[in-house]
């Protein structure tokens, strides 16, 4: 029975479920957008907003405990000065989880897991196209060939 469980052990070790956290929510907060399991992501999503809440008060000790969840310097001073900022009105749910389908392999259920303000970026693949002509152009012109 799973009576008064707190939260999904994952069927890892304690390191290598820290780890995972770590982890994900870093590349979560880095891409603003992650493709995962239903039941790491409902783990990730705990972690990761905890963190953001912390973020939303920029202080020293704030910065602290989330540098000792996070080990890379870079995430954390984007969650700090882009992230948190961005969720400053918002009282909770900074995350959202989309189903995808099953996974071929072994029929695991499989979510996008992303922030809730996330805009996904809709430049025509033809404009770059067009811009890298318009390089090989001015190439051309470079060397004087017609």
């Amino acid at each position: 029975m799973k009576h008064k469980r707190g939260f999904n052990p994952l069927e890892r070790m304690a390191a290598h479920r820290k780890a995972l956290h770590r982890n994900m929510v870093t590349s979560l907060l880095r891409y603003e957008r992650i493709r995962t399991t239903k039941a790491k992501a409902l783990a990730v999503r705990r972690s990761a907003e905890k963190l953001i809440t912390r973020a939303k008060v920029d202080s020293v000790h704030n910065r602290r405990i989330v540098s000792s969840r996070l080990f890379d310097e870079g995430i954390v001073a984007k969650l700090f000065t882009d992230i948190a900022p961005r969720m400053k009105d918002r009282p909770g749910g900074y995350i959202r989880i989309l189903k995808l389908g099953e996974r071929g392999g072994d029929a695991a259920e499989l979510v996008l897991l992303e922030l809730v303000d996330y805009t996904l970026d809709t430049t025509d693949s033809s404009g770059k196209k067009a811009k890298k002509a318009s390089k090989q152009d001015a190439k051309k012109h470079e060397k004087g060939t017609p």
